[in-house]
């Protein structure tokens, strides 16, 4: 089903989104109605999707997905304006950096943990962590919940040194090329902070990697690219009928 009048390349990117949203549901990675993903629809990254305000992940349907501009000085006076923790956040980043098309913030259950850790590096002690190695940057500097263009600003400066951040003391915030990339990157970015957190919790010292074995199984999963949007469409068949959150 397609609405027809949506575009058809918006119409994809809008039925990929909510069925995230509803996959995300289903992991138990909300946090109420709070959190946030958005998907680049212009070349420059001005115009984006976006969840509106408080609307709980597992009822995202496609068509409820805000169509926003960062370039619009009036999107907060809108009578369905965004959170505006999203907008200054998504809003700074996909117009400062348009080449990272899909943004998912969530406070997930172990990748909060670990950011609240004195280390939280995601330290490689198997396949999964070491897809991280080095590839991960931190942010410690948590000032509250952001609703100003400058936080956005400031996590943009981050975001361009590497596209995963986690957000210490806070949660975290994953980018990519695509909706599915995205998602993957997420999935397993938990997991690793998962079998990290499980291992601190035995009290016994970690055997980590070799940085060489580690940055060389990085760069596996750097080339093992086809699986993430594999993944990403069993996901969606694991939710039932499309039409659920198409519409």
């Amino acid at each position: 089903m397609i609405a027809t009048h949506y575009d058809p390349e918006e119409w994809q990117l809008r039925v990929q989104l909510a069925a995230t949203f509803r996959m995300v549901a289903q992991l138990d990675w909300h946090e109420g109605v709070a959190n946030h993903f958005s998907v680049a629809l212009s070349e420059d990254g001005q115009r984006f999707l976006l969840n509106p305000k408080w609307r709980h992940f597992a009822r995202m349907r496609a068509s409820d997905l805000l169509s926003l501009d960062a370039r619009d000085t009036e999107v907060m006076h809108r009578p369905d304006a965004p959170d505006p923790t999203a907008w200054s956040i998504h809003g700074t980043l996909h117009a400062r950096l348009p080449q990272l098309r899909c943004l998912l913030h969530l406070h997930t259950p172990y990748a909060t943990a670990l950011s609240c850790l004195a280390d939280p590096r995601i330290k490689a002690i198997d396949q999964t962590t070491a897809r991280f190695h080095r590839r991960v940057v931190i942010d410690q500097h948590y000032n509250g919940m952001a609703d100003a263009a400058d936080e956005g600003l400031r996590l943009s400066r981050l975001l361009a040194q590497q596209p995963i951040l986690l957000m210490g003391n806070h949660g975290v915030l994953v980018a990519g090329q695509s909706i599915a990339e995205a998602f993957d990157t997420i999935y397993h970015l938990e997991r690793a902070c998962r079998t990290l957190t499980l291992a601190y919790a035995t009290g016994q010292p970690l055997r980590e990697l070799p940085d060489g074995v580690a940055e060389q199984t990085a760069r596996d999963w750097e080339r093992f690219t086809e699986s993430g949007f594999a993944h990403f469409d069993e996901a969606r068949h694991l939710l039932g009928d499309p039409l659920d959150y198409a519409s």
